[in-house]
C-alpha cells in the first residue's frame, strides 16, 4: 500500500514538473536578426530588438537608431513574410500621422526600450495561425521600407527575421548523442579483445550514422530551417563543435590565414549567419527581388563605421552566404574558410588522445610485469603484451575510419576555396596520412584474401574483417568507395544542388543493393540491421531532392518534408541506442534485476514450506508421545507411486545366475512370487521390466548347473509386504504388456 502511494506521488510530482517547464515558454514572436536590404542613407540602425507577447498583447522593444538626412518626407511600408506568404502588408504616409510631426523626418538619435500594450482594435494574434507560435524554426521576416514621397527613392530598407523561441537544435540532443557515443566507445574498448565482438563494429555504425545526418545538410540545397537546425545537433560528429567567432581557436585560425594569403569575406565570420543568408533561401524564401537592383544604385553612407553590427545584403553583395557548407558552418559560429582548419585541429586532438591512451595502456602492462602482482599472472601478462601491438593497430585503424568521412569532405572543400596556402598544404598532408592508413589495411586484406595469410596482422585488420564473413571481406572496399564518392559529391558539386542529391541517392541505392545481394555479415541480425540503415539513408537521400532550388517547391511543403526527414533520422538514432544497449549486455542485467525479486519470493515461500513441514513433524512426534490412537491405512502403492526395484535374492556365487527361461515358463508378475529363472537379473515391475526373446524349445530343458544359473523370485507386492488387504475392493490389474516392453 505504501509503495503504491509513493509511486502515485512521484508520478504527480513529475507531471507538475513537466507542466511547469511547458508553461515556462511564453507564446511570443521576436526579432532574431536585422540587416539592411539596401545601403542605408536616411535611417541608421545599431540595435533593433522587438518582441510581441501574445498573452497580454504587448510589444517590447529595445531600439537604437538615428535619422541623419534633413528635409526628407517619406512614406512607410511594412510587410511580413511567413513561409513565402504575406499576411501583413501595410503602407502608411508618415505625413498624415501625429499631426505631421514626422514630415519631414526629424534628424535625431533615438535610443530606448519600453513595453507597450496594444489596443484591442489591433489584434495581431487573430491574423496569425496558431501553428506560428509553436512550430520550431519558423521561417518569417518583417521588412520596413521608407520611400521619399517626392522622388520615389528608397531612403531606408530594414529586414528582420522573426522567431518564436522553438528550435530543433537543442543542447540536450548534442550531449545525449555524445554520451551515447561515449558509452559505445567504452563498450567497444571492453569487448575489443574478443575476436569478432559486436560492440566495436556498432561503434563505427553509430558514428557513421551521426556523420551522415550532419553531412546531409551540406549539399547546395534550399533546406528548410527546421531541418538545418536539426542537422547541426550532429555537427560534432564531423569535428565541428558549436562555438563563437571570438573563441581562441577561431581567432588563431584567422590570424594564421591572414599571414598566409587567406582572405575573410566581409561579414563571413560566423557571427551573424541568418542576416547574411541568400534571400532566395530559407528563412527568407523570396524567389526574386527585382528592386534589389535598384537598391544597388543608391550611394552608400559616408560613415560606415556605425554599420559594423548590421550587415547590408543586396543582389550585388559578395558576403552573401550560399547554400551548403557556408550556411551550415556559419550557423554554428565558424567562418566558411575556417571549416577545414577547425576539423583539422579536432582531428589532431583526437589523434593525440588516442596515442596517449594506447601508450598509457602499454606502460601499465609493462609496470604490472615488474610488480609482485605478476608472480601468479605472468603467462597472462605475457600473452597480453604480445597481442597488444595488434590490438593497438586495430584501434588506430578504427580512428582512421571514424575520421575518414569528415576529413575527405573538408579537404576537398578547402581545395575549392583557394585560400591560405598553409591550409591547402595541411589538407594534402592530412589526406596522405589517412590514405596511407586505410590503403595499407586494404593491401593486407587483399593479401589475406589471395591466400597470403599473415597471422600477426590479422587482429589489426578486425575493423574491416570482423563485420563480414571471410568470402565477403571485399565488402569493405565497396563501403569505403561509397564514402569517398559522397565526400567528392558534397565538396565539388556544391553549385549543383539537384545533381548532388541525385548522385547521393544513386550511391545509397547501390550500397543497399550490394548489401541485399551479398548478405556479407556473419549473422542474419547484422544483415538486417545494416540493410535497415541502408534503407533509411536511401529514403532520406531521396527526400533531399525536394529541397532543390530548381524545383521551386513552396516553403510549407519543404518544411513538411524536412520534419519527416528529421523524424526518420531520430527514430533511427533511437533504434541504434537500443541496439547499443543489447550489445552492452544491459538487457541481461535488467532481466537479472527483474527476476531477482521473483527468486527472492520463491526462496521465502520455500523456506516457509520447509518450516511448516518441520512444525508438522514436531506435531506428529508430540501425538505419538501422548499415545493418541491414530490408525493410518495406506492405500495400495501401485495406484499412487512408482514401484520400487526390490533387492535381488541371489548372491554372486549362486549357481543359477545364468539359467535361461523356457518357452513354457510362466511369466512372472509383480503380484505373485515365482521361482523361475531369468537371464537378465532381477525383474522390474511392469513397464520398468524388460523381456528378452525366448530361445527355441529344444534348448529350454538343457539348463545345466554349470551354466551359472541362479534362481530368483518375483518380489511381493507392496501391499502384501505391509500385510494390508485390498481395502478398496479393486480388481487386480491386468497382465498386459505395453508396446515399450517389446522394444529391445
Amino acid at each position: 500500500m505504501f509503495s503504491s502511494v509513493a509511486r502515485l506521488r512521484l508520478s504527480i510530482a513529475s507531471a507538475l514538473l513537466l507542466l511547469s517547464f511547458t508553461k515556462a515558454h511564453e507564446n511570443s514572436l521576436f526579432t532574431s536578426s536585422v540587416s539592411y536590404c539596401s545601403p542605408p542613407e536616411t535611417l541608421l540602425i545599431q540595435q533593433f530588438d522587438v518582441a510581441y507577447i501574445k498573452k497580454n498583447a504587448s510589444i517590447n522593444f529595445n531600439i537604437s537608431a538615428a535619422s541623419v538626412l534633413p528635409n526628407v518626407s517619406v512614406s512607410a511600408n511594412l510587410f511580413v513574410n511567413v513561409y513565402g506568404t504575406q499576411p501583413f502588408n501595410i503602407s502608411l504616409d508618415l505625413c498624415s500621422v501625429l499631426g505631421g510631426a514626422l514630415c519631414p523626418l526629424p534628424t535625431y538619435n533615438f535610443t530606448g526600450s519600453d513595453s507597450i500594450t496594444l489596443p484591442p482594435s489591433i489584434n495581431v494574434a487573430s491574423r496569425l495561425p496558431g501553428i506560428a507560435w509553436i512550430i520550431p524554426d519558423i521561417e518569417a521576416f518583417a521588412q520596413l521600407t521608407l520611400t521619399d514621397v517626392t522622388t520615389g527613392k528608397v531612403r531606408a530598407c530594414v529586414q528582420s527575421t522573426i522567431s518564436n523561441g522553438w528550435s530543433t537544435h537543442q543542447k540536450a540532443v548534442e550531449w545525449t548523442t555524445g554520451g551515447m557515443t561515449l558509452a559505445a566507445l567504452v563498450s567497444a574498448i571492453a569487448q575489443s579483445h574478443v575476436p569478432g565482438a559486436l560492440a566495436p563494429i556498432r561503434l563505427l555504425d553509430i558514428i557513421y550514422l551521426f556523420q551522415t545526418i550532419a553531412a546531409s545538410a551540406l549539399l547546395g540545397l534550399d533546406y528548410p530551417s527546421v531541418f538545418r537546425a536539426f542537422a547541426t545537433n550532429f555537427s560534432w560528429a564531423l569535428g565541428l563543435f558549436v562555438t563563437v567567432p571570438t573563441s581562441s581557436m577561431q581567432q588563431t585560425i584567422n590570424t594564421m590565414r591572414q599571414h598566409t594569403g587567406g582572405t575573410l569575406a566581409n561579414g563571413d565570420d560566423g557571427g551573424n549567419p541568418i542576416s547574411l543568408v541568400n534571400r532566395k533561401l530559407s528563412p527568407f524564401n523570396v524567389p526574386s527581388r527585382r528592386s534589389l537592383a535598384e537598391y544597388a544604385s543608391v550611394e552608400p553612407l559616408e560613415r560606415p563605421q556605425v554599420l559594423a553590427d548590421v550587415a547590408t545584403v543586396t543582389a550585388q553583395s559578395s558576403n552573401v552566404l550560399q547554400a551548403g557548407v557556408p550556411i551550415y558552418v556559419n550557423t554554428i559560429g565558424i567562418a566558411t574558410a575556417n571549416a577545414f582548419m577547425t576539423v583539422f585541429f579536432t582531428w589532431l586532438i583526437l589523434v593525440a588522445i588516442t596515442l596517449g591512451a594506447l601508450a598509457l595502456g602499454y606502460g601499465i602492462i609493462l609496470a604490472l610485469r615488474r610488480t609482485s602482482w605478476n608472480k601468479d599472472r605472468q603467462p597472462t601478462l605475457d600473452r597480453i603484451l604480445v597481442a597488444y601491438p595488434s590490438w593497438a593497430r586495430a584501434w588506430g585503424l578504427r580512428i582512421a575510419f571514424i575520421s575518414l568521412f569528415p576529413i575527405l569532405i573538408f579537404v576537398f572543400w578547402q581545395w575549392t576555396l583557394k585560400d591560405s596556402w598553409v591550409s591547402i598544404l595541411l589538407s594534402v598532408v592530412t589526406l596522405l596520412i589517412i590514405s596511407s592508413l586505410v590503403l595499407s589495411a586494404f593491401y593486407f586484406l587483399f593479401r589475406r584474401t589471395q591466400g597470403f595469410r599473415e597471422d600477426i596482422s590479422s587482429r589489426s585488420l578486425e575493423p574491416i574483417t570482423a563485420p563480414y564473413r571471410s568470402p565477403r571481406s571485399y565488402t569493405s572496399y565497396i563501403f569505403t568507395t561509397a564514402v569517398l564518392a559522397k565526400a567528392m559529391i558534397i565538396a565539388f558539386g556544391h553549385t549543383h544542388g539537384l545533381l548532388q542529391a541525385i548522385l547521393i541517392l544513386i550511391t545509397e541505392t547501390f550500397l543497399l543493393v550490394a548489401l541485399v545481394v551479398l548478405r556479407p555479415h556473419r549473422t542474419r541480425g547484422a544483415d538486417a540491421l545494416t540493410i535497415f540503415l541502408a534503407v533509411i539513408r536511401m529514403v532520406c537521400a531521396g527526400l533531399l531532392i525536394a529541397f532543390a532550388e530548381s524545383l521551386a517547391l513552396a516553403a510549407i511543403p519543404r518544411v513538411v518534408v524536412g520534419i519527416i526527414s528529421a523524424v526518420i533520422w531520430s527514430v533511427t538514432v533511437i533504434v541504434m541506442f537500443f541496439n547499443m544497449l543489447v550489445n552492452m549486455g544491459v538487457w541481461r542485467l535488467l532481466a537479472y534485476l527483474v527476476c531477482y525479486g521473483r527468486r527472492q519470493r520463491g526462496r521465502r515461500l520455500s523456506s516457509k514450506t520447509s518450516s511448516d513441514n518441520l512444525s508438522s513433524g514436531d506435531d506428529e512426534k508430540q501425538i505419538r508421545e501422548k499415545n493418541i490412537g491414530v490408525t493410518v491405512t495406506p492405500a495400495s502403492s501401485w495406484l499412487f507411486k512408482r514401484p520400487s526395484n526390490p533387492s535381488p535374492t541371489h548372491t554372486p556365487a549362486s549357481s543359477s545366475a545364468h539359467s535361461p527361461i523356457t518357452a513354457s515358463s510362466a511369466m512372472p508378475s509383480v503380484y505373485t512370487n515365482s521361482t523361475e529363472t531369468s537371464t537378465v537379473g532381477e525383474l522390474l515391475p511392469r513397464r520398468w521390466s524388460f523381456q528378452h526373446s525366448r530361445p527355441p524349445s529344444g534348448s529350454t530343458s538343457a539348463a545345466s548347473p554349470s551354466a551359472g544359473t541362479f534362481s530368483m523370485s518375483t518380489p511381493p507386492t507392496p501391499s502384501s509386504a505391509l500385510g494390508i488387504t485390498n481395502l478398496h475392493n479393486l480388481p487386480p490389474p491386468r497382465e498386459e504388456q505395453s508396446e515399450d516392453e517389446h522394444r529391445t
